[in-house]
């Protein structure tokens, strides 16, 4: 078993997006969940749908699911 999950979403960048990082590489930015639902379905990660939840899949810093800006500037 690994020391962390996979998947790390990051706290808020200055810009309003939370970097991403599935399996030590940085895939991205996303601004809204939906954003991350699709780099996990890209990762072709198990059980897209209610991974945000998993902590064995999904390592939350900063803030939890709920914790994002609205629009980026």
């Amino acid at each position: 078993m690994a020391d962390h999950a996979p998947v790390i979403v990051h706290p808020l960048s200055p810009d309003g997006g939370r970097r991403v990082t599935i399996r030590g590489e940085a895939v991205g930015s996303a601004y809204t969940l939906f954003d991350l639902l699709e780099f996990l379905r890209r990762a072709e990660l198990p059980e897209v749908d209610t991974a945000i939840d998993d902590p064995d899949l999904v390592e939350w810093r900063g803030g939890g699911p709920e914790v994002w800006i609205e629009s980026p500037p």
